[in-house]
């Protein structure tokens, strides 16, 4: 029932997104760049700024916060929220993941402890039912913590790595570089003949192929045309039923954009020293590279079968076929392109985000200068 915007200077807008009509300015809601907004349910929504903090605010008294969050020492990114546990959990460009109980919230803040930190963390995603925790770094390293606690307090050497590779490689496990993402209290420089590695993996073997709680798992995930020039992972979704995780990834010359969907794939390890790979690269498109050095944020349509893609002055509408099917009906044994379903170009500056509807067939996008777009395709 409200479209919530951030915006670059402070601000955060408020609309009707059935009659396009402007409900609110929060004309300084932060202090510097608004980055993101999550709503934790019907009226309560949190925000994110560069300014370091978070906020909460309620639809129904919008003139002031319900409180302002401090523990981020740099820019915030990201917002998650476990609707179960009424966890917040946010990231930053400090390198850190920070969960506050939201249900002793006062006027003065919420608790919160550290619970994660990396090195050039760029998002940071929960699965829908919360059992992994996924965060993608500008170094090109796809992180996931399976078999999630948000509880447990991760201390130094408290969580094993699993595995180390490339998402499609067939060697045991690919070394990482000293650019690579830094987890507190472990080691990413594994290999197969590494003692350290084989410790954790005949641990892990040991129970059936069962991961122990946040065990962390460090992947190089496969882009086309980026075998050997690295890249950055700059926006991260995952699909509403947990199938697979959706990733907007750039060069490091920032000369080619891929948009890729990779399938999670369960089960036991094959053997405790080559595991099975928890994703594979099911589908990609080039994107048009417009904008260089902006994020474009991308989504899944609310039932999973589309994508809703920044493309230049406007987004594209991508399926996994012509026919708009469930992903599961539509995995190819090896990669295939995504399908264009639909473009719809209104912007005359470059599209940065977009986002679809939770309960009408409606998309919204926005761009750098500013303009909000709201679309009601036919097909």
């Amino acid at each position: 029932s409200v479209l919530t915007v951030a915006c670059e200077q402070t601000e955060v807008l408020l609309f009707d997104p059935i009659s396009s009509e402007h409900i609110k300015t929060l004309s300084e809601a932060h202090e510097d760049c608004v980055n993101n907004i999550r709503f934790l349910d019907n009226r309560l929504f949190a925000t994110c700024s560069d300014d370091t903090t978070i906020a909460l605010w309620d639809l129904r008294k919008l003139n002031t916060k319900v409180c302002t969050l401090h523990g981020h020492t740099s820019w915030v990114k990201n917002i998650e929220f476990d609707t179960n546990t009424r966890l917040l959990v946010t990231s930053g460009f400090d390198g850190n993941v920070i969960i506050w109980d939201t249900n002793r919230c006062t006027e003065d803040g919420c608790p919160h402890k550290k619970f994660f930190h990396t090195r050039f963390l760029m998002r940071m995603r929960l699965m829908p039912d919360c059992s992994k925790m996924l965060i993608s770094t500008s170094s090109g390293y796809l992180l996931i913590l399976h078999d999630l606690d948000l509880n447990k307090s991760l201390e130094v050497g408290s969580y094993p790595i699993l595995r180390a590779r490339r998402t499609t490689s067939s060697s045991d496990m690919t070394s990482t570089s000293s650019s690579g993402p830094q987890a507190v209290g472990s080691s990413c420089h594994c290999n197969g003949s590494d003692p350290l590695s084989e410790k954790y993996m005949s641990r892990s073997s040991q129970r059936e192929g069962a991961s122990p709680r946040n065990s962390l798992e460090v992947l190089t995930p496969e882009v086309p045309g980026e075998r050997d020039r690295g890249n950055c992972i700059t926006s991260l979704q995952l699909h509403p039923k947990g199938w697979a995780t959706l990733l907007r990834c750039s060069s490091n010359t920032d000369d080619q954009e891929w948009t890729c969907v990779y399938e999670f794939q369960e089960g036991a390890p094959v053997r405790p020293v080559s595991p099975r790979c928890s994703l594979r690269l099911t589908h990609c498109i080039e994107e048009a590279n417009v904008g260089r050095g902006y994020i474009k944020e991308l989504c899944f349509s609310p039932d999973g079968r589309m994508i809703s893609s920044p493309h230049g002055y406007g987004i594209r509408l991508l399926g996994f076929d012509t026919q708009c099917n469930e992903l599961v009906d539509c995995l190819p044994k090896e990669a295939g392109p995504l399908q264009e379903i639909r473009s719809l170009y209104s912007h005359k500056d470059v599209v940065l985000t977009t986002k679809f509807s939770p309960t009408h067939c409606q998309i919204a996008s926005g761009c750098l200068s500013g303009r909000v777009s709201l679309y009601q395709p036919k097909f």
